[in-house]
């Protein structure tokens, strides 16, 4: 009898709401759980980079070293500041500015470094002679973690031009694509980058930083009940209605 009554043509586009509704509360269900197993993927790569030792690139570059984002690694060498780049949109508290990404030559190779937030001052991309003040001569070492690059900008960010002969190479990126700022240097960089240590103390530009990582598995299973419950009610509480 109720089988009859949802099908009958009063009532036949209510029942399919219903079902259509039903459908889409458990998809989002789903989705909520597949958003948790990848935070706890994410949660076990953290972790696991983090309790590994630091690795020292100067002693070994691994062949899998895009695998290792998160990890402790330290590298001693010379930065070449003709091929460094900024990277848009950057903020240290309320203050526009840049990052300032340079490559560090060592034992035959390169790896990008972000050295940190420099300021805009008033300058939507500031001329390349404009970074040189921030030159750091000689050797260097930097202690920091190893992280992976961008090669597409984030929902609603700004895609980077492509190259032309008109211009040959870009200065001021929207996107930290490493393969691409590779493309156009003179030497193959490493796929990942490093990212130094923060110091609270450092005031100076440019200002290194790091992401604060919340490593918790997140409301994404409260979700999920819950859209699973909506689609429950929906699915069984609609014949209930109908025979009221």
């Amino acid at each position: 009898m109720i089988l009859k009554k949802m099908f009958s043509r009063a009532w036949l586009f209510t029942t399919l709401l219903a079902f259509v509704g039903t459908a889409l509360c458990i998809r989002l269900g789903i989705w909520q759980l597949d958003r948790l197993k990848q935070r706890r993927e994410f949660n076990a790569q953290v972790i696991s980079m983090r309790n590994a030792e630091m690795l020292n690139l100067n002693k070994n570059v691994p062949a899998d070293i895009f695998s290792m984002e998160w990890r402790a690694v330290t590298v001693t060498g010379e930065y070449d500041f003709e091929n460094q780049v900024i990277l848009r949109n950057q903020y240290n508290g309320d203050q526009y500015g840049f990052h300032l990404i340079t490559p560090l030559l060592f034992s035959g190779k390169a790896v990008l470094v972000d050295r940190g937030w420099i300021p805009a001052d008033g300058n939507s991309a500031p001329a390349r002679d404009a970074w040189r003040k921030y030159d750091e001569a000689g050797l260097v070492n930097v202690t920091g973690q190893i992280r992976l690059g961008q090669e597409k900008p984030a929902f609603g960010g700004v895609a980077d031009a492509e190259f032309s002969p008109a211009q040959p190479r870009l200065d001021a990126w929207y996107n930290l694509n490493l393969a691409r700022i590779s493309e156009q240097s003179p030497y193959p960089i490493l796929s990942v980058y490093v990212q130094p240590n923060a110091n609270e103390n450092d005031v100076a530009p440019p200002i290194p930083s790091q992401p604060t990582l919340d490593l918790t598995e997140g409301p994404h299973f409260g979700y999920a009940l819950q859209w699973f419950t909506f689609a429950a009610i929906l699915f069984i509480g609609y014949p209930f209605l109908l025979r009221k």
